[in-house]
């Protein structure tokens, strides 16, 4: 019988005596990916710390056996656990930015891995380390090696947590939603990546994952988590379509369908955005003077507008400018060029006063939930800062009836109010982040990849939740995003962004069923679907 190179036995996880994980059970063999979906917080990520005895410190743990090959976790020391892990078994983590160290360039973080590991001179260190970056897909890879964690884009942060991970060349690879924040094109170059290497050295894959048609697409074997217990596990197949268990039922049912663009027939309104113009050039800097010699155009020449209630998707790969243009035109980095009106008013002319004035008017959910929080303030303090801010005259308990409401509004509840951002799962941070910046009731919010760290039926709550703000509140979208799925649910228009640039845009309907250019084409063949 097949021996498998991970059994997991009855693993038990619990904080002050109160169990988040409740004896699970499962088995991974080589070549092999194992695919653990579940909502956020449901206790995945924290099965795969454990696993590898990275479990918080003030957590008890146990389990009969976590078994890797000849290896036994649970009763290996310390000191040799640390060679096992990058070697044996490596992590892609979930948040690549807490993950990465801001005062290493990103090349020493990788070359790290590979010297604790490998006997390889410099020279040999860094062509490997080169290698990598061109496996994962990172451009320009001779000028992003010396560069450092802030100057990349989340996608492309998370492709540098992959190649540190794949340095090691390790037997098991635990994947922690390893393509939240990749593109559509980028994500299915590193799953082919993925597939590849376990076809050449039968690397076994433990995929942790909300996106189900990737996992369709991927997993061999799948497990469905709620509330800390696998509640139904089986092979792919089987699972995407004879599910038992309600709560699977409940996931696929939640799947946004990349067909489902419809027409909205909104009736025009008056424009609240307008760009004309707009640039956002960074200088390129040589020689012992720092002369400029070049700019990297990260936003050129963009104009569009959009209309008040309504949705603007703006799509395109990771690096492409996106996410600098939805930070630009709010003023929150200093652009090169063009024009932005916020209801028919030019942002550029107020005075820093009436810009502040203003700021409660438009509002942003930032893509890295963790980063945008104070990790020292209480989630009450958190949501309540803009309310406390932009409306003095409202009091302390005031304040705390508004919070828990928004909390309820974005399936939270009230025993969120007196926590940290630290104990929270990746999806439950970003639902705080959409509770703060519907706080203060804009008219525009600039959601940049709102959805992409939440399970499904999260998701799909998030997105209602969208929707009837904007239909109540009209409030207006800049959704900035890289699922095509989540576009077709919830975008009145799309504009597609490729190298600081607009290169396609139109109503859903339109750019999703009749794309006319090729990059937009790529995208769409690109999308995973739910295989059956």
């Amino acid at each position: 019988m097949k021996q498998p190179l991970l059994s997991v036995q009855n693993l038990q996880l619990s904080f002050a005596g109160q169990p988040v994980i409740n004896g699970i059970s499962f088995d991974i063999f080589k070549g092999e990916t194992f695919a653990l979906v579940g909502e956020s917080g449901s206790g995945k990520s924290l099965a795969a710390l454990s696993v590898l005895r990275l479990h918080p410190a003030q957590s008890y743990l146990q389990a009969d056996a976590i078994q890797l090959g000849d290896i036994d976790i649970l009763r290996t020391p310390e000191a040799e656990l640390c060679q096992v892990r990058g070697q044996r078994v490596a992590m892609i983590f979930q948040d690549p930015m807490s993950s990465l160290n801001p005062v290493m360039t990103i090349g020493q973080q990788i070359a790290e891995t590979i010297q604790i590991h490998f006997s390889l001179n410099k020279q040999q260190c860094i062509e490997k380390v080169l290698s990598l970056l061109e496996q994962v897909g990172i451009p320009d890879r001779q000028r992003r090696i010396n560069e450092y964690p802030h100057q990349l884009s989340g996608g492309q942060r998370q492709r540098i947590m992959i190649a540190i991970a794949l340095a090691g060349e390790p037997d098991l690879l635990i994947a922690d939603e390893p393509t939240t924040a990749l593109d559509v094109t980028i994500q299915a170059q590193i799953l082919q990546l993925l597939k590849k290497i376990q076809q050449e050295n039968g690397m076994a894959l433990w995929l942790i994952s909300h996106d189900l048609a990737l996992v369709s697409n991927m997993a061999d074997q799948v497990a469905v988590m709620q509330s800390g217990l696998i509640v139904e596990v089986a092979e792919n197949k089987e699972i995407f379509t004879h599910a038992k268990h309600q709560y699977t039922q409940k996931l696929l049912n939640a799947l946004p369908d990349i067909n489902c663009c419809t027409e909205h027939g909104k009736p025009k309104a008056d424009i609240i955005l307008k760009l004309t113009g707009f640039k956002v050039h960074y200088p390129i800097r040589k020689g012992l003077f720092k002369r400029v010699v070049d700019y990297v155009k990260a936003v050129d020449d963009v104009s569009f507008t959009l209309e008040a209630g309504k949705t603007l998707a703006l799509v395109g790969e990771s690096g492409c400018g996106k996410t600098t243009l939805g930070k630009g035109l709010l003023n929150l980095i200093p652009s090169t060029a063009g024009q932005v009106e916020f209801a028919g008013v030019d942002l550029a002319s107020l005075s820093r006063e009436e810009l502040r004035e203003q700021r409660s008017a438009m509002q942003i959910v930032f893509q890295d939930p963790f980063a945008a929080m104070n990790p020292r303030m209480l989630v009450l303090d958190i949501i309540a800062e803009g309310v406390r801010a932009m409306h003095k005259d409202i009091n302390e308990q005031d304040r705390i009836v508004i919070v828990t409401d928004l909390l309820k509004q974005v399936g939270l509840d009230e025993t969120a109010l007196y926590r940290c951002p630290h104990e929270f799962s990746g999806g439950q941070r970003q639902r705080i982040c959409i509770a703060r910046a519907l706080a203060v009731k804009p008219k525009l919010i600039v959601c940049d990849e709102p959805t992409s760290a939440l399970d499904v039926s999260v998701q799909k709550q998030i997105i209602e939740l969208l929707k009837s703000l904007q239909k109540t509140q009209n409030i207006s979208y800049l959704f900035i995003t890289h699922d095509l799925a989540v576009v077709a649910e919830i975008a009145d228009e799309i504009a597609v962004m490729y190298q600081g640039k607009i290169v396609e845009h139109g109503p859903v309907n339109q750019v999703l069923r009749h794309a006319q250019h090729s990059y937009t084409q790529k995208l769409l063949s690109a999308v995973p679907v739910l295989v059956q």
